[in-house]
Parts: structure tokens; sequence; C-alpha cells
């Protein structure tokens, strides 16, 4: 097998950052690293690019085995690459954001990894430069949830819309027009009535909907405009 002639060595990484919604607010799935350095301070879960594998097959690697969810949405969005980013060995990371349900998750994989949800807005720092990796991962989820529907991955498979927009204020930590965000979501046509109510909803058994998965794959790429503008704060 023919070599390029360089001698240097350069690690790869992939580093997850993966979002759940616990029906009142965004939380972020950390983990309390095992081994040096920084062993018992709180990660990213990540893992080393294996030889045999493409990134995206990396990073659904390192889900699964977390979480033990398969065909969850996952997103690459930036490279990491600053020389001294890891102190032990020159280590770009390529990272990734994912979107789940936490009641889907397998919670005896993610005790299993010592894996922990905690609160975006009670988040402890995290090692390395974790904490600016999730700090663009909200910015683009933000980004994302104002013009494509990614935020019903979060959600399980029957909801109210109060529910969802429970979801919706605490994506952006603010507060939205009950009938005005009612409205814009109905009009999508994404949402399919289920018949049933939600008995342990406040607001007189809301009406439970599902998302409608065909119109959903089709028009995933569409602009719905979820939100008044992208860059909402």
């Amino acid at each position: 097998m023919n070599r390029y002639p360089i001698e240097n060595r350069i690690l790869v990484a992939i580093d997850c950052i993966i979002f759940g919604f616990d029906g009142e607010e965004i939380k972020l799935l950390v983990i309390k690293r095992n081994f040096e350095p920084e062993k018992g301070n709180w990660s990213l879960m990540g893992g080393f690019l294996h030889h045999n594998e493409d990134l995206e097959d990396g990073a659904e690697r390192i889900l699964y085995d977390l979480t033990g969810l398969k065909n969850i949405y996952v997103e690459q969005i930036f490279t990491a690459g600053r020389i001294e980013r890891d102190p032990v060995e020159r280590t770009i990371s390529v990272v990734f954001f994912a979107l789940i349900g936490i009641r889907d998750q397998d919670k005896e994989a993610v005790n299993a990894h010592n894996a922990h949800w905690l609160s975006l807005e009670r988040k402890p720092p995290l090692i390395f430069d974790h904490d600016d990796m999730v700090a663009k991962a909200i910015e683009h989820l933000r980004y994302k949830a104002a013009l494509h529907p990614i935020g019903f991955e979060l959600l399980p498979e029957r909801f109210t819309i109060p529910k969802l927009q429970k979801l919706y204020e605490a994506i952006y930590n603010v507060q939205l027009d009950r009938r005005n965000f009612s409205r814009k979501i109905l009009s999508t046509g994404l949402l399919m009535d289920t018949g049933e109510k939600d008995d342990q909803s406040s607001t007189k058994k809301a009406t439970l909907y599902r998302l409608d998965q065909e119109k959903y794959k089709n028009k995933f790429s569409s602009f719905w405009h979820f939100m008044p503008h992208p860059g909402i704060e």
C-alpha cells in the first residue's frame, strides 16, 4: 500500500453534543471523565475515529454506545483544530450534534457510561474546548430550529401544541404568543390530529398530535420560518 511521506501524527476525534428535552427545558448529555487528563471532570461524549469508518459512522457508533439509539438526528457542524486544544497529543475534533427524546434513551447504557442529563442553564464547566463546542452547537440549533422542523426530534411520538411551544420557548429562552404559535404550526400541515386528548395536560385535555412523517421527510429542507428570524435571542 502506498503512503504519503508524512511523519507527523495527528489524531482525529469525534465529539458529540447531545441535546434532549424533558418537557420543561433543554438538557445536555455529559459524562464524568474516567481517565487522565481531567479525570473526574465533565466532558462531552466522544472518541477517536476508527480506521475503517466514515465520520458519520463514527458519530453514530458513539451515540449508540451511549444511548442505545439508532437512526436519530445527527449533524456535523464544525471542526475544532487549535494546536493546544488537547494537552496530551495533537488532536483534531470533528463536532456533531444530535437530538434525542430523553424518554427514548437506553437508561442502562447511559448509566453504564456514567453519563448525566444536565440543564443548559446550570451546566458545569467542561474540559478542554468543550464549552466552546456547546456554545456553537446551541447557536446552530437555534438557527436550524427557526427554519426547519428539527424540534420534533426532541418530542415523544404524540404531543400537544402547548408542549411543542414549550420546547421552542426552551430552545430560544423566550415566551411565545400561544395563538400565533398554534396558528403558524398548524399552517405547516406537518401535524396530524390523533383524535386523542392528553389527560395529563393542564390545558383542558389538549389535543394530541403526531408528526406527518411523509411530509416531514419530503419537505424537511423547505424553509418553514417557525420563529420570527433565525438569530432570535
